[in-house]
């Protein structure tokens, strides 16, 4: 290579710098588990011992037959052409009546916005509520990806430290400690992942209270609400306020994890700016799996889902106690999603040398090994793979351990005497 060619080739580099947004994107750490359990599944590949899966949060349920056949249907109609950028106005209406069956809730269908999965819903949120430098409180810990759409969107998320007392929620007293001159608002979830737990109603519309004396804005991630299993929190925070933004999605309840479907309800004062933004962006969902959602709302497939609800209960009812039973403590059981947050502490110091320091530079400031460590150990002792807490905060993380039970309840039976056998 001359001179000339390698001037060149630094100009081309040069051009190609990332952007300091690019920049800001934090790691997503739960992908180099996923490699390395690739790896060591490969190896057990065809033996008595394949690798158990309890790192994913998608559901082993798939779309019902209606769902599937609508979807069909709509190839076989060519009906694949552009929608309005807001959703099918036939699904904007069913999910309107979704929430006056299910929840009691007059939710007009003009505030309904369909998009594409509930990660563009965030996507639209953000954008049209957020500023450059605007700061959104969150709770520690908390889905790592909704921190990311608030940087997109050149904010900052604030991660506030919840405990078991708080159901690992924020309170509005904390809201309202946190709270400062560049705060925007809140973005909370309800079943929240990694926790599986939800906010209380009441203290809920505390939090709402402050964030509206402040003329700030509560977004609200309700995609895991479907799979409430407790009444107490199986309400829609829509009943409230008018002015409260719900992210939802067709992925959990709805099992379409792949079809990549979800829907935002916003005030109506928004909708014209959040349309004309997902105009830009995403012109429309998808044709396919919007005509096949329609098929959710029949009376068949909401009895499937329904039994799938009760099905996903009994094994939040079996497998918490048997982590508790094996040291690894819940300390709020979950009441909806399909997530244990167990802290590993006591698990870790069966496995490794309690004078020891930890392994990974995560953990390098606890006095012994934390769930990042713990988690590479199931995998190549027991085949078993889980989420260590280091993607969902940055508070008490490191003590902590995701568990799915989105998995069948046969595979959690050997999950457990696997973990039993580990820490015996």
């Amino acid at each position: 290579m001359d001179k000339r060619e390698q001037l060149l080739n630094q100009e081309y580099h040069g051009a190609m710098r990332t952007s300091a947004r690019a920049q800001r994107v934090e790691p997503f750490y739960v992908m180099e588990m996923a490699k390395s359990a690739a790896a060591i599944a490969r190896e057990a590949a065809g033996t008595d011992r394949p690798m158990i899966y309890l790192n994913i949060g998608e559901p082993d349920f798939t779309a019902p037959p209606l769902v599937q056949e609508a979807a069909e249907k709509a190839i076989r109609d060519g009906r694949t052409q552009y929608t309005q950028a807001t959703g099918l106005p036939a699904l904007r209406e069913r999910i309107s009546d979704w929430y006056r069956e299910r929840f009691g809730l007059d939710v007009p269908a003009r505030r309904v916005v369909v998009t594409a999965g509930a990660s563009a819903a965030l996507q639209l949120a953000c954008l049209a509520l957020i500023d450059a430098g605007d700061e959104v409180l969150m709770p520690d810990p908390s889905y790592p990806c909704n921190r990311q759409f608030v940087s997109a969107a050149d904010g900052r998320a604030v991660l506030i430290p919840s405990t078991a007392a708080e159901r690992f929620q924020l309170s509005a007293a904390k809201v309202a400690q946190a709270w400062g001159a560049h705060t925007r608002g809140v973005l909370l979830a309800s079943p929240s992942n990694p926790t599986g737990t939800s906010i209380h109603p009441d203290e809920l519309k505390r939090i709402h209270d402050v964030v509206t004396e402040r003329g700030g804005i509560t977004l609200l991630d309700e995609i895991y609400l479907g799979l409430s299993f407790d009444d107490t929190y199986s309400h829609s925070a829509l009943g409230l306020s008018d002015l409260i933004i719900s992210i939802n999605s067709f992925s959990k309840y709805f099992n379409m994890t792949g079809w990549r479907l979800g829907w935002l309800v916003v005030p109506e004062s928004i909708v014209d700016t959040v349309e004309q933004i997902a105009q830009h962006l995403f012109i429309c969902p998808s044709t396919v799996s919007q005509y096949a959602a329609l098929a959710c709302f029949e009376k068949e497939s909401l009895a499937e889902y329904e039994r799938r609800r009760a099905e996903f209960k009994a094994r939040r009812d079996w497998f918490v106690p048997q982590l508790n039973a094996l040291g690894l403590h819940v300390p709020v059981t979950p009441d909806g999603a399909f997530y244990a947050w167990a802290d590993c502490r006591a698990a870790c110091d069966k496995l490794f040398d309690p004078a020891s320091a930890a392994r990974s530079e995560y953990n390098s400031g606890m006095q012994s090994a934390g769930s990042w460590d713990f988690a590479f150990e199931l995998m190549k002792r027991a085949h078993l793979a889980v989420t260590p807490g280091r993607d969902f905060g940055h508070a008490d993380t490191a003590r902590f351990i995701r568990f799915s039970t989105a998995n069948s309840m046969a595979q959690l039976h050997t999950a457990v005497d696997r973990l039993r056998e580990v820490l015996a």
